[in-house]
C-alpha cells in the first residue's frame, strides 16, 4: 500500500470516473487503474463498484476513503513540519474567497503579501460558501475567507474583521429622509437582494427574518453583483444593503443615498477559515498577519450585532 495509491483512490472517489481522475492526477488512465487494482488485490476487497455509472464506492470502499483522507493529510503534514522547522514561507497556497468579499478585500492585501512573500505561489479562487466548505473538506483549497460563523465542526474560524451593513436608499423611498435606519424598519418586499447562493443575501434575510419575503416589485432579479443592485436602486426600484467596505469606493453623489444603522449596527463577521487538520499553518499565520495589518486602518468597528450567514428556518 502506498500514499500514491491512496491519492488515486481519493481522486476516483471524488470524480466518480477513472479517466477524469487520471487527468486530475496527471497520470494515464491505465496507470491509475492498475495501481488501484493492485491495492484492491492487496486488501482482498473491492473499493469501487465499476458496474455503476457513475462509479460508486462499495460499503467497505466508503470506510477506506475516509481513512485514506486521514493518511494523506498526515503524510502532507510531514512536509509542513520540515518547512516550519526551517522557517520556510513558500510553496503553493490555494485560497478561496466568497464573491461579496473578494472585490473589496483582495486589492487591499494581495500586493503587500506577494511582495513580502515572493516564494509563495498564491492561487485564488472566487467560490461560494458551499463550494468553500466542500473544497476545504476535500483538501482542494488550503484556506478561505468567508462570512462566519458556519457552525461546521471540521472547519476552524479566525475572525479578521466585523463589517457593518449599510443601507443604500433611493430618493423616492420612505426611508430616504431618515438620518439612520433600524432593522425593524426594513420590509423585505422593497429590498433588492443578491441571487441565491450568496451568504450576504442570507444574512440580509436573517436580519429581516420577522418580515415575509413577498415579491411585489413586478420583476424578479437574480444578480451576483452589488453594482447591479446599486444601479437599480438609483433608478428608484428599491433600497438595498451593502457591506461597509463596498461603500468606500462610491462616488460622492451615490454616498448621499447611504444610511447607517442605529447602534449597534448589523454586521457580518469575516474570518480566515481552514480545515481542522491545520495543514500549512505557517502560511495561514502570515496571511492573517498581512490582512490584519491592512484592514485595521480601513475598518475598526467592534460594537456591532453579528448577523449569521446561515439560513434560519
Amino acid at each position: 500500500m502506498t500514499i500514491t495509491q491512496l491519492k488515486y483512490v481519493l481522486s476516483v472517489a471524488e470524480y466518480q470516473n477513472f479517466t477524469v481522475a487520471a487527468e486530475h492526477s496527471f497520470v494515464t488512465q491505465p496507470t491509475l487503474s492498475m495501481q488501484i487494482q493492485k491495492l484492491e488485490d492487496e486488501l482482498s476487497v473491492q473499493i469501487f463498484n465499476r458496474s455503476k455509472k457513475p462509479i460508486e464506492l462499495t460499503e467497505v470502499g466508503k470506510k477506506i476513503v475516509e481513512q485514506a483522507k486521514v493518511i494523506v493529510d498526515e503524510s502532507n503534514r510531514i512536509l509542513d513540519i520540515v518547512h516550519q522547522q526551517k522557517g520556510y514561507i513558500g510553496g503553493e497556497f490555494r485560497l478561496g474567497i466568497i464573491p461579496t468579499i473578494m472585490p473589496t478585500l483582495l486589492p487591499m492585501f494581495l500586493n503587500n503579501f506577494t511582495k513580502k512573500y515572493p516564494k509563495v505561489k498564491l492561487i485564488i479562487e472566487e467560490l461560494t460558501t458551499e463550494e468553500i466548505t466542500r473544497k476545504l473538506t476535500d483538501g482542494h483549497i488550503d484556506a478561505a475567507i468567508a462570512a462566519t460563523p458556519l457552525e461546521n465542526e471540521a472547519i476552524k474560524e479566525r475572525p479578521l474583521y466585523y463589517e457593518p451593513f449599510v443601507g443604500l436608499v433611493p430618493q423616492n423611498h420612505r426611508l430616504f429622509n431618515n438620518k439612520n435606519i433600524s432593522s425593524n424598519e426594513l420590509e423585505m418586499e422593497d429590498i433588492l437582494l443578491l441571487e441565491d447562493g450568496h451568504c450576504f443575501k442570507d444574512s440580509v434575510i436573517n436580519l429581516c427574518r420577522t418580515h415575509k419575503l413577498d415579491n411585489k416589485k413586478g420583476f424578479q432579479l437574480e444578480s451576483g453583483s452589488f453594482d447591479t443592485l446599486i444601479k437599480l436602486s438609483k433608478e428608484g426600484l428599491g433600497m438595498t444593503l451593502l457591506p461597509y467596505l463596498h461603500t468606500l469606493d462610491l462616488n460622492e453623489n451615490d454616498k448621499k443615498h447611504l444610511r447607517e444603522f442605529t447602534s449597534p449596527p448589523p454586521a457580518r463577521e469575516v474570518s480566515l477559515i481552514y480545515h481542522k487538520s491545520q495543514l500549512k499553518m505557517q502560511l495561514i499565520e502570515v496571511l492573517k498577519k498581512t490582512i490584519d495589518g491592512v484592514v485595521r486602518g480601513a475598518i475598526s468597528f467592534s460594537d456591532v450585532k453579528i448577523i449569521s450567514p446561515l439560513q434560519k428556518n
